[in-house]
């Protein structure tokens, strides 16, 4: 008699993002040396020495990776990081390779943030979650942000 399979493997979530990269090893590396991640499926790699497909572990979420293909061009995708400490984070992310998009600071809707471009185009939006605001306070902070942008405009 069969096992029953669970349709979300332990320690997936329902939507997890799988990037598609020039030089996966390079981004593997950067990953590794800016969030901590750890490998769950070592690269699997293809004949002409490529990354077929790997599984790195980032907090408590996986990652997936390969190099691209004929059949998976590389694109670039926008991920949202909550880590313990942003402005460290963010530094790790600099040191490692990464360019600055946006420095941490305070945000409205009660994260403090900031953003950096990996070597493959990727922008990581880091934070770290500062404060609980009510749906009402965040509609109202997010119309003072709005008219406070246009009077910059």
């Amino acid at each position: 008699m069969a096992t029953q399979v669970k349709p979300i493997p332990d320690g997936y979530h329902t939507i997890t993002p799988y990037i598609v990269v020039d030089d996966a090893e390079r981004i593997i590396r950067f990953m590794k040396d800016a969030f901590g991640a750890q490998p769950v499926f070592e690269p699997m790699m293809r004949p002409d020495g490529k990354v077929m497909h790997a599984e790195f572990k980032i907090g408590t979420s996986i990652v997936m990776i390969a190099d691209s293909s004929e059949r998976a061009k590389a694109t670039s995708t926008m991920l949202y990081l909550y880590v313990p400490n942003v402005d460290a984070v963010y530094q790790m992310a600099l040191k490692a390779g990464a360019t600055s998009v946006m420095e941490p600071m305070d945000q409205f809707y009660g994260d403090r943030s900031g953003g950096v471009k990996d070597p493959a185009g990727n922008h990581w939006h880091i934070g770290t979650h500062i404060e609980d605001v009510s749906p009402t306070e965040l509609k109202k902070r997010a119309a003072e942000m709005m008219k406070q942008q246009h009077k910059v405009a």
